[in-house]
C-alpha cells in the first residue's frame, strides 16, 4: 500500500501508483483536517489499491466532500467509488466539458482530448470564488482554466492546491480543445495574485516559492511562441513540423504531445493576428 505522507498540521498526500513521463511519481491525491468528515481533493485514476490507501488514510474520520481539480483520467475517476464508498459527494467546476471557450469548442474535431474522463460529471458545480466550508476550515474555489476547461484551484489556509496548472517538476502540457494558453497565462497571474505561500500540485512536490516558479511558466511560455514565430519566419510548418524543428532538447518519443503545445500556441497566435493559418482554427 502507497505510504501515507504528512505534509503539514491537516494534510496528509498519497501518491497514485501510476508514475509516467506525463504524471511524474503520480497523482498526488490530499486528504485535508483532522477531525470527522475530511475533504479529499483528487482521488485519482481507477485504482482498487489506491482506494485502500485513501480508506486507510480517513481511518475512521470519515469524508465529507471530494473535490476534483479537473477531469484527466489520472485526477477524477476514482471518485465515483470514494463516493460511494463514503457518501460524500463529489464536487468540481462542472462536467468533462465545462469551461471550453467558444473558440475551443469549434475545434473539438481537430484531435486533443488526451486523458479526459469524458463520463465525469460532480454532484454539485462549484461557482468560481466559491468558499466552501468544511470541518478542515474554508477553502476558496478559483476556476483556473488553461491546462483544462473545467480546472480549479484550491486555496486552504493560505496555500493552494493547483492541479495541474502549476508544478515544480515540469511545465503544463497545453492541448487544445481542453487546452488554452490565453486562460493559462490568466489563471497564472490570478493564482500569483493570491500571494499562496505554497502550492501542493496534482504531480510532484511541493512547490515553496509559487511566485518565482509562476513567472518561470509565463516566461517559458513567453519564450516557446517566440521560438515557434522565429521557426515561421524561416519556413511554414505544420504543429509537428515545427514540434521538431523547436524541441530539440527531448526524445521524438515526446514530440506528439509537444506538437499539443505548438498546436495551442499557433491558435493564440493565430486569434490574435500573429500567424496566417490554412484551414479552420
Amino acid at each position: 500500500m502507497a505510504e501515507i505522507q504528512k505534509m503539514e498540521a491537516g494534510l496528509l498526500r498519497i501518491v497514485a501508483p501510476n508514475p509516467s513521463p506525463m504524471t511524474g511519481n503520480g497523482t498526488n491525491t490530499y486528504i485535508l483536517g483532522e477531525d470527522r468528515g475530511l475533504v479529499v481533493i483528487d482521488p485519482g485514476p481507477q485504482d482498487e489499491s489506491h482506494l485502500a490507501a485513501i480508506l486507510d488514510g480517513v481511518g475512521g474520520q470519515g469524508v465529507s466532500q471530494i473535490l476534483v481539480t479537473h477531469a484527466h483520467l489520472d485526477h477524477s475517476p476514482l471518485s465515483r467509488e470514494l463516493s460511494r464508498r463514503t457518501g460524500a459527494p463529489v464536487l468540481a467546476y462542472g462536467d468533462a466539458r465545462a469551461g471550453r471557450s467558444e473558440r475551443m469548442s469549434t475545434l473539438s474535431d481537430l484531435g486533443g482530448g488526451e486523458g479526459v474522463d469524458i463520463s465525469f460529471d460532480p454532484d454539485e458545480a462549484l461557482v468560481d470564488g466559491q468558499i466552501l466550508e468544511t470541518s478542515a476550515g474554508p477553502i476558496e474555489c478559483l476556476w483556473t482554466p488553461g491546462h483544462f476547461g473545467n480546472h480549479m484551484t484550491f486555496i486552504w489556509h493560505g496555500v493552494a492546491f493547483s492541479g495541474d496548472l502549476v508544478m515544480g517538476w515540469a511545465s503544463t502540457f497545453i492541448s487544445p480543445p481542453d487546452g488554452d494558453i490565453a486562460d493559462f497565462l490568466a489563471s497564472c497571474r490570478c493564482l500569483k495574485s493570491r500571494v499562496p505561500s505554497r502550492l501542493y500540485p496534482g504531480h510532484g512536490a511541493p512547490v515553496e516559492d509559487p511566485n518565482a516558479r509562476i513567472d518561470w511558466l509565463i516566461g517559458h511560455r513567453e519564450a516557446r511562441e517566440a521560438e515557434i514565430l522565429a521557426a515561421l519566419s524561416q519556413s511554414p510548418g505544420s504543429p509537428m513540423d515545427l514540434a521538431t524543428r523547436i524541441y530539440t532538447d527531448i526524445s521524438p518519443r515526446m514530440h506528439p504531445a509537444a506538437a499539443r503545445n505548438v498546436f495551442a500556441h499557433l491558435i493564440d497566435l493565430a486569434a490574435r493576428g500573429q500567424v496566417r493559418t490554412e484551414g479552420v482554427i
